[in-house]
């Protein structure tokens, strides 16, 4: 396995790729020399049912031979559907009454929910606050309201009305909202790109409390979180509160790309028509594929499965040598490395041995294995990050470093 040069006609946005990949079944991945690897990041959350899914690739394939595409300008049953489903999922089995407005990624239902506040806001109470380490997007003002100030640089000016608080800290964020000129708290369930930081117990629900007395929206960002992977179908439901305004994207398609944003009816009125679109958002190749990706995820009990498998893993994760700590829910979990071990260079040990994870931290390792992986599949990961582990540390030894 050798790194890919850089290309000379693709943007240098990536680092040089280490590995092509050219196909996939289930939590399986090949490279373009037959070599096979388990994918225990799954596209970071997206391919939750694995690749190459039977019913979700049967959909793609029946709508692609019957209806691309048709403008917004007119009626498509599909989309419809598909709002309801996600209105259902967020209501924990029962109609929340919301409505959704249909992106094509993460960063694009964001920018619709920041937007939407502004709404609902007005001119003069438009301010979004949001948390420090928080990752929300590269549009501008999903850049302005993710909470790291290294990403910000390069882009300055920033639109602006972003304040960022400390993840988890009630006090902090009550601070915050004093402010009249506030309109929304925009927040993860869970950080995932900052290693997979879960909030204090009971902290979704303070903001919720906090967010109600002040009057101003509560929007949850569930992009990496929804849809299964915490072992609730959103990691807000563990609180037992609801979100004014839920965004998701990544696995809701199962690869295809598509993103969403779920408001409660009344938030959700305050859009006119004009005020927000998207030429791809909820057309029906797309809808076919995350109408077949819900009934899939449903099918087999997701949040069930990411509990179960979940335990499991966290088990084996953290009786290995090297491993401070396990942290995260479900199946988003990370592994804390003991002082002295470079997560990246054990990122890059494990891709040798045929094992996908990543380093969103220094000491941080993060899986995120389709929520369809067997225990089997569980075994044979960690006993690769074990091997992993033991080569970085030796190496590190030997030059002095961890012990």
């Amino acid at each position: 396995m050798t790194a890919e040069p850089a290309s000379p006609t693709l943007m240098a946005t990536y680092s040089p790729a280490p590995v092509r990949f050219v196909s996939g079944r289930g939590t399986e991945l090949f490279d373009d020399g037959g070599r096979r690897y388990l994918d225990f990041l799954a596209g970071i959350a997206v391919v939750s049912l694995g690749h190459a899914n039977e019913r979700v690739a049967d959909a793609i394939s029946r709508q692609a031979g019957r209806l691309v595409h048709v403008s917004n300008l007119f009626h498509n049953e599909l989309n419809e559907h598909l709002a309801q489903d996600l209105d259902r999922l967020v209501g924990d089995g029962s109609p929340a009454g919301g409505q959704v407005f249909f992106a094509n990624s993460g960063a694009e239902a964001n920018e619709c929910a920041i937007k939407l506040a502004r709404r609902v806001g007005g001119p003069e109470r438009y301010a979004v606050v949001s948390a420090l380490g928080s990752f929300h997007g590269r549009t501008l003002a999903t850049l302005a309201a993710t909470g790291q100030p290294k990403k910000h640089e390069a882009f300055r000016p920033l639109p602006e009305g972003f304040r960022h608080v400390a993840y988890g800290d009630v006090a902090a964020l009550e601070k915050a909202v004093a402010s009249p000129g506030v309109t929304a708290v925009l927040l993860e369930a869970i950080q995932g790109e900052s290693g997979v930081v879960v909030p204090p117990d009971g902290y979704l629900a303070a903001v919720r409390r906090l967010c109600d007395e002040r009057g101003i929206l509560l929007v949850l960002d569930e992009i990496q979180t929804g849809l299964g992977r915490t072992g609730r179908w959103f990691a807000f439901q563990h609180e037992a509160i609801r979100p004014d305004v839920v965004t998701v994207a990544k696995s809701l398609g199962n690869g295809m790309p598509i993103g969403a944003c779920w408001a409660r009816g009344d938030v959700a009125a305050s859009f006119v028509a004009g005020d927000h679109g998207s030429t791809f958002g909820g057309q029906p190749l797309a809808c076919a594929a995350a109408i077949a990706t819900l009934a899939e995820l449903q099918a087999i009990d997701a949040p069930r499965r990411a509990q179960e498998i979940g335990a499991y893993l966290a088990q084996r994760l953290a009786a290995l040598a090297g491993v401070a700590s396990v942290r995260g829910k479900g199946l988003l979990l990370a592994t804390v490395l003991e002082p002295g071990l470079d997560a990246g260079e054990v990122t890059s040990s494990a891709l040798r041995l045929g094992l996908v994870v990543n380093a969103p931290a220094p000491e941080v390792i993060r899986l995120a294995p389709p929520l369809t992986v067997t225990t089997a599949e569980v075994d044979e990961a960690v006993e690769m990050l074990g091997a992993a582990l033991v080569s970085v540390r030796s190496a590190e030894t030997g030059r002095g470093g961890a012990k």
